[in-house]
């Protein structure tokens, strides 16, 4: 059996991640279908503000039209059907976590360990507690600086730069980029299961029992949705950002990653505005201007020969790679938990290596990555070895 686990590991987190990007691709659109829709609302005419309506909004789509109308608190009377808006959310962060599990929880040794030889346990707690701390420190600043959104914004975004920096002292820097994503993650659903959802039944019950809604549900409910729009990109980066060794092997990755959410938020920021017709190109062009920033910020500098190491072959890197990288990247993977060599990589002939040269002067010489935590302990010197090689034109 033991054999076959890895393999039902690959199983899992191929159906699995399958299932978190749709039901996250569902849950993100509802989220910007209906900012979309509140900063689109017009003035209604006389007829439906007498029965309290707000706003209003024609639209065309497939072929049909639509009319949705927005109440300053609700109708005069519920309708037998209310469609709630929550099981994106929850199923998202369900199969997220499940991610966690799989791929990191499972196998947390190869894909947590950072440079501190910490245990397996220690690891996996480490990363759910995280999650936990993520979400009480962003909720007690929410309810006591709702109203002052630049303070409370500039206040969480320095909180995520601490934790993610934290968590990369003790995690290794995929694992902590991963998890600084699943703690906003958790913020944005704990903002739907804790907040927004149950302020709505309240609301409901109220009006069920024939009297007024608080109108603080409201408020807060949209202020807790309004959140969960700006951290979108943010939190889209930084799960598909921990796959690129340029991003989670930089020395300052917490840095990187908090230059780049901003970035995200920028531009978020303008497509909010655009929605209620304000044009203000400031807001991508300064998002832009940071990427571009970033980008130049992690090109690799070009590697300088050794005049002291005459150039060296693949004949002579090859043992290195073979012995260092190849019990992951092979055929048939030795090291425990991997079916599969990762990314379909595979290191074992001077042919394969020479094919992945660029891969591998990223990865092992520039960022230092591989191999994960250092598992197989490669020196110092063979690193050297290999950057030479690479500098040599990897011949």
């Amino acid at each position: 059996m033991a054999h076959v686990w890895p393999y039902i590991l690959d199983w899992l987190n191929l159906l699995v991640r399958w299932l978190h990007v749709i039901t996250g691709i569902a849950w993100i659109g509802a989220s910007f279908y209906f900012v979309w829709l509140d900063n689109h609302l017009r003035e209604p005419p006389a007829d439906l503000k007498d029965k309290g309506v707000a706003g209003h909004l024609w639209a065309v789509h497939g072929g049909g039209f639509y009319n949705p109308q927005k109440y300053l608190v609700a109708p005069a009377q519920l309708p037998k059907e209310l469609h709630w808006f929550k099981w994106e959310a929850y199923a998202t962060w369900l199969t997220g976590f499940a991610l966690l599990v799989i791929v990191y929880y499972a196998n947390a040794q190869a894909m947590m360990a950072g440079s501190s030889a910490l245990s397996s346990v220690v690891l996996v707690h480490i990363g759910l507690v995280s999650l936990v701390i993520g979400w009480l420190v962003y909720d007690l600043a929410a309810r006591r600086l709702g109203d002052r959104p630049l303070l409370f914004g500039a206040l969480f975004f320095a909180f995520m730069l601490f934790a993610t920096w934290l968590l990369s002292q003790f995690l290794g820097g995929r694992a902590a980029a991963i998890h600084a994503g699943a703690m906003i993650g958790t913020v944005m659903v704990a903002n739907v299961a804790m907040v927004i959802i149950p302020g709505q039944r309240r609301m409901v019950n109220a009006l069920v029992a024939g009297q007024a809604p608080d109108p603080r549900d409201g408020i807060r409910g949209k202020q807790r949705s309004v959140h969960n729009n700006y951290l979108t990109l943010p939190v889209l980066f930084m799960m598909i950002g921990n796959h690129f060794a340029m991003i989670t092997g930089h020395a300052q990755m917490w840095a990187v990653l908090g230059a780049i959410a901003l970035a995200g938020v920028l531009i978020r920021h303008f497509f909010n505005r655009r929605h209620r017709g304000h044009v203000e190109w400031r807001w991508p062009v300064a998002g832009s201007a940071l990427l571009l920033a970033v980008a130049v910020a992690l090109a690799p500098p070009a590697p300088a020969p050794n005049a002291a190491m005459n150039a060296p072959g693949v004949d002579q890197v090859a043992p290195v790679i073979v012995a260092r990288c190849a019990s992951c990247h092979a055929a048939q993977p030795t090291f425990a938990g991997f079916a599969a060599p990762p990314a379909g990589v595979i290191l074992q002939t001077p042919e394969q290596i020479r094919a992945h040269a660029a891969r591998i002067a990223q990865q092992t010489v520039h960022t230092q990555v591989m191999p994960p935590a250092n598992l197989t302990g490669m020196t110092a010197q063979e690193r050297e070895l290999v950057g030479a090689w690479i500098a040599a034109g990897a011949k």
